[in-house]
């Protein structure tokens, strides 16, 4: 299992270094471009060689990867500003639970079978959504981002299931996975480094080594935790289908137990309310997979 438990802890450590960057002035659009050129390097090290080149505009996923690193990117400086915003408790969930937009298309998609504890699972994320993004009504007017784990949410949920789909129609390899995964990453850093660039030209940003060691130091446990999931999927551990589910329940009680002792990050009746439909609602998807 030390793959299941190095992919919570290092989901965690992501988690943690976007709370504390405000603390150190980091620009986190700069960072997080940087994270995905660190991921290009780490993974091509890992594959033995830089897999993009001329050859690339034949692969029939290449669309799959420029749309997907799109929204890689525009995700991350979401999931970012969220955790800065609304905590680590609340981001987390939102992004986490985002799992059942999957299943809910795999039902289509797949022919997947459907039965009452994946139905059950599946109806409280919406609730547990909803109470994790719910304020207080005295905070109501001091202004809330009541849409951003909403946001997130929903574009987790698209994204994992862009990933599920190109997977099981173009990628037949631990090879081809690890080749369009650098590809995305490479496609989001260029989108990345083409919006600093811009803004930079314009005035509005100012470039600042502190930013260059904040994305490696993201980059890093970013990549690792993509690494170890897939090693955690490929080990038969159990079904993928429900590996996922637990891999999600660890990183929602990591995140939230490290909000609480290291930020303190207050759980209000809602955001406990909402943990606890999260954890129950992962588990039901996780036991539906379980007993087919």
């Amino acid at each position: 299992m030390f793959y299941l438990v190095a992919t919570i802890l290092l989901n965690t450590i992501l988690f943690v270094f976007f709370k504390i960057f405000p603390k150190y002035k980091v620009d986190t659009l700069q960072a997080i471009v940087v994270n995905y050129w660190t991921c290009v390097v780490t993974g091509s090290i890992f594959m033995g060689g830089f897999p993009i080149g001329a050859d690339s505009i034949h692969y029939t996923w290449l669309p799959w990867a420029l749309l997907m690193g799109g929204l890689f990117i525009s995700i991350f400086n979401l999931l970012g500003y969220s955790t800065v915003k609304d905590g680590i408790t609340t981001t987390t969930i939102a992004n986490k639970l985002s799992l059942v937009i999957p299943v809910l298309f795999s039902l289509f998609l797949y022919n997947e079978k459907m039965n009452w504890l994946k139905g059950a699972g599946i109806a409280l994320a919406f609730p547990a959504v909803y109470f994790t993004a719910k304020v207080d009504e005295k905070k109501t007017a001091a202004g809330t981002h009541f849409w951003l784990p909403v946001i997130l949410f929903l574009g987790s949920g698209l994204l994992d299931t862009l990933v599920k789909y190109t997977e099981q129609r173009f990628l037949d390899s631990n090879a081809d996975m690890a080749v369009f995964t650098v590809h995305v990453f490479a496609v989001a850093g260029s989108i990345g480094l083409m919006a600093i660039t811009v803004q930079t030209i314009r005035g509005k940003m100012q470039l600042h080594y502190r930013n260059i060691i904040a994305g490696i130091l993201l980059g890093v446990p970013n990549y690792f935790s993509i690494f170890y999931f897939m090693k955690f999927l490929n080990g038969n551990y159990m079904q993928s289908s429900a590996a996922i589910p637990v891999n999600n329940i660890g990183i929602v009680v990591a995140s939230a137990l490290t909000a609480l002792f290291f930020f303190s990050e207050k759980l209000t009746t809602y955001r406990v309310a909402g943990l606890l439909l999260s954890i129950v609602s992962i588990l039901l998807i996780a036991l539906a997979d379980w007993h087919g």
